[in-house]
């Protein structure tokens, strides 16, 4: 039963392409479980000789057994009809629900499994996560920036492509938290749900795909040895491709829905200036040293100091540096800036809340896909169609980091190497392995692009919707998102990329 909700994971995508019924098969390969961008990999004796043996601490770590991944279900069920069905119930006790489930299953793993490495790992990957995602969030939040522009269907594509292009110089956490209000402000007369969809498809998401610094996957490859220029030189033709789709619908959109006949008449009367004035642009420094901080990894710089356990190193030197500045940067924020931004915590503390339990429940999820993908019939699966819709699916509904490198672990082990060692993820990047280069652009690009799925495949989208929310905009459901935006307009575009460079490759 494990084996087979496994490969139900790995392969929800590509079921109509294959046809081979699964094979039941023994739970005796090691758990893959990477978190924080910390990674040990282990394969049972039948599954690759050339592969490191596990560590003798981690062979005796039990197995989560398949039911535990009810608690996970339960709450990604929750976020979605909580909205919905139960909205006062939910907005007051969300917090409680979360941690409450995420407690259940640490402590199974604790004193049932007498598993302390991965609720260690995924409490220090959730440190990660979240002050990466505060601090940007509270110093972006000191910036104030007023577009005085009437209010069209090409002005809001072009700030989208700018946002798109900048989320690869401050990550997409920064670039959505930046611009979102503005985007929100210009359109302030007519502002719908579907500018918010699409400034989270392609600000939010599909925008950070260039560079390491875009989204948190390819940080994290990065930092395993993936060359940093490697994702703009492979993922750019993907990037436009799906730019310029979604540009193009956003304004054939916005151009059928955009604003009426009356409030076209008051726009002739208005006058605009036409330029863009920023206030509290001393927060551009606390951003800059966010986003240098990012690489202070003890795992990468060695003179970087570090929590050394269970033969890993954590950092903490960065995540220091990151609270300081977001205590610092709301401390001595311009007030204009602030109030002109209406700012106020809520949309951090809702996502702190909501992936708490995220980051807890998914332990037994991930365990389950990364077992099966290290076994001998995962291996065997492992195609550039496995590889993106695997990863793609799952970004969308676990968080796209650990998904991320859970497949380079996996497509990487089904070839002899190991993701632990540097050279040996350069030499995958390099193509130096089968056709490696390509089944890597296939997991990266999959593990950005279907971030967007859901509001919870990546941090910034929860956040916009939050924003959103405040602002007076009604957003649809967790459901309504993927059965209105996500599955006619993100989907199709998602397939056609796996059309044009990975159905038909090899």
């Amino acid at each position: 039963m494990k084996n087979y909700l496994a490969s139900w994971f790995l392969l929800l995508g590509c079921v109509l392409l294959l046809s081979t019924p699964l094979e039941a098969q023994s739970a005796s390969a090691a758990d893959l479980i990477v978190l924080t961008g910390q990674q040990d990999t282990q394969q049972s004796d039948e599954v690759s000789s050339e592969v490191v043996a596990a560590p003798e601490h981690e062979a005796a770590h039990g197995h989560a057994p398949v039911w535990l991944v009810i608690p996970f279900v339960t709450l990604l069920l929750m976020i979605a009809t909580g909205p919905l069905f139960y909205e006062h119930f939910w907005h007051h006790n969300y917090p409680k629900i979360a941690v409450s489930l995420a407690i259940i299953v640490v402590l199974y793993y604790l004193f049932v499994l007498h598993n302390v490495h991965n609720p260690v790992h995924a409490l220090a990957e959730y440190v990660q996560f979240i002050a990466l995602l505060a601090s940007l969030f509270i110093a972006s939040g000191g910036i104030l920036i007023e577009v005085d522009k009437k209010s069209t269907p090409l002005a809001n594509v072009i700030l989208l492509i700018v946002g798109a292009l900048i989320s690869n110089l401050i990550g997409t956490t920064g670039a959505s938290m930046l611009l979102i209000r503005p985007f929100i402000r210009l359109n302030k007369e007519n502002i719908q749900p579907y500018h918010i969809i699409f400034f989270i498809f392609m600000v939010s998401n599909v925008g950070g795909s260039l560079t390491p610094i875009g989204d948190p996957p390819l940080f994290l490859g990065f930092l395993k040895g993936v060359p940093f220029f490697w994702t703009l030189e492979h993922n750019w033709p993907a990037w436009i491709l799906a730019l310029t789709i979604l540009s193009i619908l956003f304004y054939l959109v916005d151009r059928k829905m955009g604003k009426g006949a009356t409030v076209q008449e008051l726009d002739e009367e208005i006058r605009y200036s036409n330029k863009i004035t920023l206030t509290g642009t001393r927060n551009f420094l606390w951003l800059l040293l966010i986003i240098i901080s990012v690489f202070l990894d003890p795992n990468v710089l060695e003179w970087v100091p570090a929590i050394h356990y269970d033969g890993q190193k954590f950092s903490f030197i960065r995540e220091t540096i990151m609270f300081a500045v977001a205590y610092l940067s709301f401390r001595f924020a311009d007030k204009k800036a602030l109030a002109g931004n209406e700012f106020n915590f809520e949309p951090i503390r809702e996502v702190a809340f909501i992936f708490i339990g995220i980051f807890g429940t998914m332990m037994p999820a991930l365990e389950l896909v990364g077992t099966f993908a290290q076994s001998e019939e995962g291996a065997a699966m492992i195609t550039y169609n496995t590889l993106y819709w695997g990863t793609g699916l799952l970004s969308g509904f676990l968080d796209n980091a650990p998904t991320y490198l859970n497949f380079l672990a996996a497509a990487m082990a089904s070839q002899g190497a190991d993701i632990n060692v540097i050279q040996q993820v350069k030499d995958f990047a390099l193509d130096n392995y089968l056709d490696s280069s390509f089944e890597l652009m296939a997991i990266s690009i999959a593990s950005v692009f279907f971030g967007a799925m859901t509001y919870i495949g990546n941090g910034p989208n929860f956040m916009v919707k939050s924003i959103a929310e405040q602002s007076g905009i009604k957003m649809p459901s967790f459901f309504g998102y993927i059965l209105r935006f996500s599955i006619p307009i993100l989907l199709p575009i998602l397939f056609i990329t796996w059309l044009v460079f990975f159905a038909f490759a090899g």
